[in-house]
């Protein structure tokens, strides 16, 4: 009896990345707007963390799963579900459940993001440019609003939120090469070599 032969099916799926990096840059520059000074807290960047930075970066993480891309999958549903979080932690103590977070317990959420933020950081070595941009800002971001939180100083916490527009907006670019770059099919905004 001979053995069944193989069937290779070919990926004919969008690339969910773009949705992904767009969802996590608007919501970053959104709150990060806010840590600049230019806005109070408001329902804009608890909104936009809920539904935008976090449902939709949940569910570009499970389509990044079916493409069996290990680093897509990590990183936009862990990130997807640190934005739940943090609304959670902004909320929740609103409601009654639990009491509001103090400066070193909120410093040690945000190193602890810094941490896995800089193993990812170390895995873009192999992918674009523009990841690299993006990861590494973002490790900065994290220690940077850290710093702040534990030294309560207004001047960090200002440059933080410049530093962090800059990494939203990395995300956001990055996201508008993909598509634009597919789109066109050539290199119309460039994103660096990718390492092999």
């Amino acid at each position: 009896m001979n053995p069944p032969e193989s069937i290779i099916i070919k990926d004919t799926t969008a690339n969910p990345a773009p949705l992904g990096l767009l969802a996590f840059g608007m919501t970053t520059i959104l709150l990060n707007l806010h840590n600049a000074g230019l806005f109070g807290m408001n329902t804009v960047i608890l909104a936009m963390g809920i539904f935008v930075g976090g449902m939709a970066q949940v569910i570009v993480g499970k389509m990044e799963w079916k493409k069996n891309n290990t680093f897509g999958t990590v990183a936009f549903t862990a990130y997807g579900f640190f934005w739940i979080t943090l609304v959670g932690i902004i909320l929740m103590p609103k409601f009654g459940m639990g009491d509001a977070p103090d400066a070193i317990s909120m410093a040690s959420f945000l190193i602890v993001w810094g941490v896995f933020s800089t193993f990812m950081f170390i895995g873009t070595f192999r992918l674009s440019k523009a990841l690299q941009v993006v990861f590494g800002s973002l490790v900065i971001l994290f220690f940077l609003l850290a710093i702040g939180k534990l030294t309560g100083d207004p001047t960090i916490e200002m440059i933080a939120g410049i530093e962090g527009i800059f990494c939203g907006a990395s995300a956001f670019y990055t996201a508008m090469a993909q598509i634009l770059n597919e789109i066109y099919g050539t290199v119309v905004m460039p994103l660096g070599p990718v390492k092999k």
